[in-house]
């Protein structure tokens, strides 16, 4: 009975102690039911679509995509019958065509006109007919003095204004000027604007007519001479320090425009800086100037020269943008070229790779017309 009496308190205790719990669980499908039964909250309105910003137009093109500026036969390419060097457009130029014109050239003059009358006299006076008996002498203190000094003062003469136009060609870039960066292919150019939005450009040979399948796209003469005129030009301002730096993706390429006085390898792997302003606006033509591979000939370079509110308005239909005031350049400088150029080959950082930030470019031109011979292929 005792044994009883104690079972009958501990089974008391235990449901004491489990009703509270019971009654919890009880109380659950309750409140999901209640939950279940009342109305879905409505989804919060998606926020409105900010309106697209209205395209730009290329302002360098008409309505139907072509060239609105021709090439002028007088400046900014090659001309029949030119005798001298082409007509310049950058105060380095200037600078350099008159040196060549004004120093060079009549210092070469006189000199080689004395040269032939020294020889004619020799020839003649000292023939065996008229000087049976020839001098003994060895030395002429005199002569011998003439002829060290005046070379050396020659020298003195070319190398003031060289060494003033050498400085002047690589004076770094201010940090407003518009930075160009021109990479070499095999065969074609392509381009970076990188302070202005980081557009890039490809730009192929076009071809003759006769030369594409039909409805390709073909030279004419809007766009500019035979084997210079480009699918793809670039646009610079005039009146703006340009900093052009160059580079390869595959051998060693030389970017070359006769009017601005400019020809800058691009050697894989490396920067190479320069600067120039150019100061007339116009289409100028130039050619890669470094044996390059089989279609050299086929690296047309053609640069088209806008005023600055233009050209903002062709970095605005390109989808780029005009860098603000006191920003600092973007872009690498030649003086650290080892260290900062995208194009190196770092061999301490694993396999060495051209790692260009190029445009998806291929052998392909974007034109569909193939740069040169042996691209009938692509």
């Amino acid at each position: 009975m005792r044994m009883l009496g104690l079972t009958s308190i501990v089974l008391a205790a235990g449901l004491a102690l489990g009703a509270p719990v019971h009654a919890q669980n009880s109380t659950a499908p309750a409140a999901d039911a209640q939950q279940a039964a009342a109305p879905a909250a409505a989804p919060a309105p998606a926020p409105a679509a900010a309106p697209t910003q209205a395209a730009v137009a290329d302002p360098t093109l008409d309505a139907a995509g072509k060239p609105l500026l021709t090439p002028s036969k007088t400046i900014g390419q090659p001309q029949d019958g030119l005798y001298g060097l082409q007509d310049q457009v950058t105060p380095n130029g200037r600078e350099a065509h008159w040196f060549h014109n004004w120093i060079l050239v009549p210092l070469i003059t006189i000199i080689s006109i004395f040269v032939l009358i020294l020889l004619i006299w020799v020839i003649i006076r000292y023939r065996r007919s008229a000087n049976p008996t020839p001098s003994r002498t060895s030395h002429n203190t005199i002569i011998e003095i003439v002829w060290t000094l005046a070379p050396v003062l020659i020298l003195i003469a070319i190398a003031v204004p060289s060494i003033r136009l050498l400085a002047a060609q690589f004076k770094p870039a201010p940090d407003n000027a518009v930075t160009l960066k021109a990479i070499g292919n095999q065969w074609f150019w392509s381009y970076e604007y990188p302070d202005h939005g980081d557009i890039k450009l490809t730009a192929n040979m076009l071809k003759e007519q006769t030369e594409v399948a039909a409805g390709q796209r073909y030279r004419t003469d809007a766009d500019g001479p035979r084997l210079l005129a480009a699918d793809t030009r670039v646009v610079l301002p005039v009146g703006v320090p340009i900093r052009l730096v160059t580079t390869a993706q595959d051998v060693i390429h030389s970017w070359a425009v006769p009017a601005f006085w400019i020809k800058l390898d691009a050697v894989p792997g490396r920067l190479n800086e320069t600067s120039f302003i150019i100061e007339k606006p116009g289409l100028y033509f130039g050619q890669c100037s470094e044996l390059c591979g089989a279609r050299h000939a086929y690296m047309p370079i053609a640069v088209e020269a806008v005023s600055p509110e233009i050209f903002a308005r062709w970095v605005a239909s390109k989808g780029g943008k005009m860098p603000s005031k006191g920003a600092a350049p973007q872009s690498t400088t030649a003086a650290g070229n080892d260290a900062t150029d995208e194009t190196s080959n770092a061999a301490e950082a694993g396999p060495v790779v051209n790692a260009t930030a190029a445009p998806a470019v291929t052998n392909e031109p974007a034109t569909q017309n193939p740069a040169g011979l042996g691209q009938t292929g692509n």
